[in-house]
């Protein structure tokens, strides 16, 4: 039986081309509490982990990966900037 989450992402996946078990793991260790989305907390620590402490740089990145503007990075953003930025995952991976 899939879980609320899993049923979410599977849903998700299947509007968004490919999406491979890297991305979603990634996504599952950014987001920390596992609501489905990347708050601008979650996504500072993760920043802090990738050696940026900056308030500016995390408000940056937020900025640019949350499309819909609702504060937070839901998975179909996290899969479309994945898409967009494929030699920063590939690092981003080789950390988490």
């Amino acid at each position: 039986m899939q879980t609320t989450y899993e049923l979410h992402l599977r849903l998700k996946r299947e509007s968004m081309g490919e999406v491979t078990p890297e991305m979603e793991r990634i996504f599952q260790r950014f987001d920390t509490d596992g609501d489905g989305k990347i708050s601008l907390t979650e996504l500072a620590e993760v920043l802090r982990t990738l050696g940026s402490t900056n308030a500016d740089d995390v408000n940056h990145v937020m900025a640019e990966i949350d499309t819909d503007g609702d504060d937070n990075i839901d998975f179909k953003e996290f899969i479309a900037f994945c898409h967009a930025n494929p030699g920063l995952v590939k690092d981003i991976a080789k950390v988490f």
